[in-house]
């Protein structure tokens, strides 16, 4: 029997015997380089397919959460659908945080005195409301204001409608709190609300205050008070009806004067053909102190539907 060497060769080194795993000279080494290269493509086109599905994957992630309700049986998501139509909205859904009273009263008042603006059916307001009068109030942030008019009118019926779901809890709360039985919260978009959901001469009145006034020249399209808005608004108002809109943005409050004073179904209340002074049904809201605070005039209008 031979003796093995103490100190074998290494494999690998130039003296090591060849092995399968050995290279045995520049054409193995050549074709494993050129293969690498060949692959390179198919590995990135494999990266490349991996990182497209991850973020359609995320994206339909939060597509589906947008689409969730954040409470059962409280108000959805997109209730009307985003596939309901194209055109540019006046509002852009606002789902921040949500405090846990405002969660309680979501939760235990929306099936009662809350629904959503789906567009598939005509509101008997009647009904809704026990036979009480109804005005429309568009757009009521935290509701402090809305609810303040529900108590101290409770022969009035308001359908106050936003989108803010903090706004519609802390409304439901401030309603339920002062024992007032006259609101209504109405989540989703207005515009389908009046287009579809409203029977004509139906409404005893709108309330449009402090709306976004989308300062800058090329946002001014998405202005709530526009033209074709007030042909929507005209006939689901009863003769009579007023529309009130408040805003403490001068040049918005100039185009809503211009805009309402222009339409043919509206004629303005005020004896000068100005702006109105504040009613006092009306109450001082915290966004309009702010806005005082800062200087700024706050301008009503109020126009009967003729």
């Amino acid at each position: 029997m031979s003796e093995q060497p103490l100190n074998p060769t290494p494999a690998g080194s130039p003296d090591a015997p060849p092995t399968d795993e050995t290279p045995t000279g520049p054409a193995r080494t050549g074709s494993t380089a050129a293969d690498a290269l060949a692959d390179a493509p198919n590995h990135e086109a494999a990266a490349a397919d991996e990182a497209a599905a991850l973020r359609a994957a995320s994206f339909e992630r939060a597509r589906r959460l947008r689409m969730e309700p954040r409470f059962p049986g409280g108000p959805a998501a997109d209730p009307a659908g985003s596939h309901h139509e194209r055109r540019i909205r006046s509002f852009q859904p606002r789902r921040s945080r949500v405090t846990t009273g405002q969660q309680e009263s979501l939760e235990r008042l929306w099936p009662k005195w809350g629904l959503d603006i789906d567009g598939r059916r005509v509101l008997d307001l009647a009904e809704l409301f026990d036979g009480l009068p109804v005005v429309l109030e568009i757009g009521f942030g935290m509701g402090e204001a809305t609810a303040q008019m529900a108590a101290d009118d409770p022969g009035t019926g308001i359908l106050a409608v936003d989108v803010h779901t903090p706004g519609q809890g802390n409304l439901l709360g401030l309603a339920d709190k002062a024992g007032s039985t006259n609101v209504r919260v109405a989540n989703g978009d207005a515009v389908i609300l009046l287009r579809e959901m409203l029977a004509p001469e139906s409404l005893d009145g709108l309330r449009v205050f402090f709306p976004d006034p989308w300062p800058k020249a090329r946002h001014h399209k998405r202005r709530l008070i526009q033209p074709d808005f007030l042909d929507l608004v005209a006939p689901v108002l009863k003769p009579g009806a007023i529309v009130h809109c408040a805003t403490d943005w001068e040049p918005y409050a100039e185009q809503m004067l211009e805009v309402l004073t222009a339409h043919p179904r509206f004629e303005n209340t005020a004896a000068d053909g100005g702006y109105a002074p504040r009613p006092a049904f009306r109450p001082l809201t915290r966004f309009e102190g702010q806005g005082l605070d800062k200087g700024h005039v706050v301008h009503d209008l109020l126009f009967a539907r003729v």
